[in-house]
């Protein structure tokens, strides 16, 4: 089936591929041209089973790098990562031709279909996602020319302990020129901007739109979808494509509900109450829409609305809800003129989030009717606080402490079981998630809190559970949960949190924006402006006009120079002066960029060896472990820093501890004086696993003037996930020959 999609998809492109039309499934028996290959996260070493890689915050890791011609035809991932909203975090990013712009950029969980740093199941065609939502698998066509490389990078603030995957592709003797660039990007609107509607594409070029994901949060009760899809082809007063509603253009009906289609579905339905949670995929593969000068796609954000006393204001009234998309294309070359998306924390449902590790508060946690209990390392690295209930009416009681008044969402992480329990949530003893509206069409009262039901055949940690929006004083308040039964086939009325989440609510959330002129025309991008053939630029603008931006800019500006400076990589050897310099920025966020510019630098960077070994010391941890990461991409020439990375071994961020070692590795027979260091540290008490692999293999990768390490390397044979590392590093101590794969 998907051979011959892929078929069918080419075919959109404009290729006429000889003896294959789209509906000949003898097209699968045909012999074929190409030669299959796969690139993923697999350990070359035979011996070793982890086979997957950390991505420090900050980092970007290389996931393929092909040389073309050849298409890309599927990639599939799991992760296993305990930072809330990761799958927003994770920026999914592709790059064709070696072009600095990257065609593909988007949050990694909105790309495959799910927003909002959701896991959730999916099953289409384009986009499959199963083991609850953990396994993600895409199968757009992506064909290219020359070169093809795609890139995660770790936009959070907590390290990605392992990220599993494949890149399955195929290499041609030769492709059509006249092949479209697959595209996708990510763009979004906290709240929708009033008087225009919401915009999922505007770009100039040829080519066919190929799909749209939409995530949306509620600011207010009621139904945000009525409003219509519009697209306007090659400049058009008009729209070419007019829908009637929200749910429509979904492939659905009066409203949205949990479901998935081979082109179209809602994997996300969370409910019209404020702080709801919706997402939708449609893609338009049987239905492509061409253009070829210009598109601009988009919806409008109308719905119902209601006053404060509950009761009916409009039924199709412009809503100030949170929109966020991905739009999917193929276009001729590749487009360099979109604007660059929102970094991190921009990304999150409400652009900021503090986790709450309650388990660590269980000395003031109460109960009734059952026990609480702190359950370590549960379902890949999880800490739970858990509540053993006996039954029916048993309650927990979690302290939340508020620092500072105002208006915040809480977010319950919860894990789900085979002895798990259904639960309400109470906050200061009053119910979360109520539905405040009056009955419109019906005597039917709203309905009661939210009952979560926890009981799942196996663990798994932890969905999240949005338990409303508050007005919350300073100071201490209670969060409870409140047994109120459990599934037939649930061994007990058992509860885990993983963690609380609170997001601080923009003070004008959900209130009617001012009124604007409308915008009944959409606007087009204006036209890139003309550069020197050959030079490089990033998103249509080159090198120097970031340089004169970074001397200029302040805060996030000078912060987004900073990475677009990075998106250049050892071309900016130029600005390393000017990037360098910046490692002295009061703003620690400027700084992390800074340092993750030199690291896509590379050695081209050296110059900057002497300001990242003193910013190994710096007070902002995702400052010292970029800076770590950056004398790791320096390789042998950043031994001078070694006296400083043998010092940061001891830093007390894990995430920091791990690149440091990852960098000593690097600099290799030169990191001699480290060796000492590094076995004391592999023997420490406690310490974790990603930063034990990590110096296991930098004492490998330092060789034979390690062998004072291998008594260390030799107890850490029997450590979990850590004695392969240890056995590699042994036989290149010993000089010995290393099976690997390759």
């Amino acid at each position: 089936m998907r051979s011959m999609l892929l078929v069918v998809l080419l075919l959109a492109a404009g290729v006429a591929l000889a003896q294959a039309p789209g509906n000949d499934f003898l097209g699968l028996a045909r012999l074929k041209n190409f030669s299959a290959a796969r690139v993923s996260s697999e350990n070359r070493y035979v011996f070793s089973n982890d086979d997957s890689k950390h991505i420090m915050p900050g980092q970007t890791l290389v996931m393929a790098d092909f040389a073309g011609p050849g298409v890309v035809t599927h990639v599939w991932l799991t992760v296993a990562d305990n930072e809330y909203g990761w799958p927003r975090l994770l920026r999914l990013r592709a790059y064709y031709d070696g072009k600095k712009t990257p065609s593909v950029d988007s949050p990694l969980g909105d790309f495959f279909g799910v927003g909002h740093g959701m896991e959730r199941d999916l099953n289409s065609i384009m986009v499959e996602n199963s083991s609850l939502g953990r396994a993600r698998n895409t199968y757009w066509p992506m064909p290219f020319q020359k070169s093809c490389k795609i890139t995660v990078t770790n936009e959070g603030q907590r390290p990605v302990r392992s990220f599993y995957y494949h890149v399955d592709w195929e290499k041609w003797p030769a492709l059509p020129r006249d092949l479209g660039y697959f595209h996708a990007y990510y763009r979004q609107e906290r709240p929708a901007v009033a008087g225009r509607n919401y915009e999922f594409l505007s770009i100039r070029g040829a080519g066919h739109y190929m799909g749209t994901v939409l995530s949306v949060i509620q600011t207010a009760v009621g139904w945000f979808g009525e409003g219509d899809d519009l697209f306007y082809v090659d400049g058009a007063k008009h729209p070419q494509i007019y829908g009637t509603g929200t749910e429509d253009y979904f492939n659905e009906g009066w409203g949205l509900r949990d479901f998935c289609g081979p082109w179209s579905g809602s994997p996300v339905a969370g409910g019209e109450l404020t702080g709801a949670r919706l997402g939708a995929y449609r893609w338009h593969v049987p239905d492509p829409i061409p253009f070829t000068k210009s598109l601009w796609a988009g919806i409008e954000h109308y719905g119902w609305t209601y006053d404060p006393d509950g009761t009916v204001r409009s039924g199709f009234e412009e809503r100030p809800d949170y929109y966020s998309s991905v739009a999917f294309w193929y276009q001729k070359g590749v487009n360099e003129d979109l604007p660059e998306a929102p970094y991190g924390d921009e990304r999150l449902p409400l652009g900021n989030a503090t986790q709450l590790s309650v388990e660590n508060s269980i000395q003031d946690v109460t109960t009734a009717d059952g026990k609480a209990s702190v359950q370590r390392e549960v379902d890949w690295a999880k800490d739970l606080l858990f509540f053993q209930a006996q039954g029916k009416g048993a309650r927990i009681n979690v302290p939340i402490d508020i620092a500072d008044a105002g208006r915040f969402e809480i977010v319950a992480l919860l894990a789900e079981g085979p002895d798990y329990g259904d639960y309400v949530a109470l906050l200061d003893d009053q119910p979360a998630n109520l539905d405040p509206r009056k009955p419109a069409t019906s005597e039917v009262p709203a309905p009661g809190p939210e009952v979560f039901h926890n009981y799942l055949p196996e663990v798994y940690v932890a969905q999240d559970r949005p338990l409303g929006w508050f007005s919350l004083s300073k100071g201490r308040h209670t969060l409870s949960f409140v047994c109120t039964g459990k599934d037939n086939r649930s061994a007990g009325y058992n509860l885990g949190i993983n963690d609380v989440v609170l997001e601080r609510i923009p003070a004008s959330a959900g209130e009617p924006e001012p009124e604007t002129k409308p915008q009944l025309m959409p606007e087009l991008p204006p036209a890139a402006p003309a550069v020197p053939a050959g030079t490089p630029v990033y998103r249509g603008v080159p090198q120097s006009a970031y340089r004169e931006m970074l001397a200029h800019a302040a805060g996030s500006a000078r912060a987004g120079a900073l990475r677009a400076l990075g998106a250049f990589g050892e071309d900016a050897g130029p600005a390393v002066g000017e990037v360098t310099a910046a490692l002295r920025d009061p703003d620690s966020q400027v700084r992390s960029a800074a340092a993750w510019a030199l690291s896509q630098i590379g050695p081209r960077a050296l110059a900057a060896v002497p300001a990242l070994a003193m910013a190994l010391s710096d007070s902002s941890p995702q400052v010292r472990d970029l800076a770590a990461l950056a004398l790791k991409a320096m390789g042998p020439t950043a031994a001078p820093a070694v006296p400083e990375l043998i010092a940061a071994l001891n830093d007390p961020v894990a995430y920091v501890r791990a690149p440091v070692a990852d960098a000593l590795g690097a600099i290799g027979p030169a990191a001699g004086a480290a060796v000492h260091p590094l076995a004391e540290r592999l023997l420490a008490k406690d310490e974790q696993g990603l930063v034990l692999s990590s110096i296991a293999s930098a004492l490998g990768d330092i060789g034979l003037q390690a062998k004072d390490a291998l008594p260390a390397l030799q107890q850490a044979l029997s450590t979990r996930r850590v004695g392969a590392a240890a056995q590699e590093a042994i036989l290149k101590i010993e000089g010995k020959p290393v099976p690997t794969w390759w």
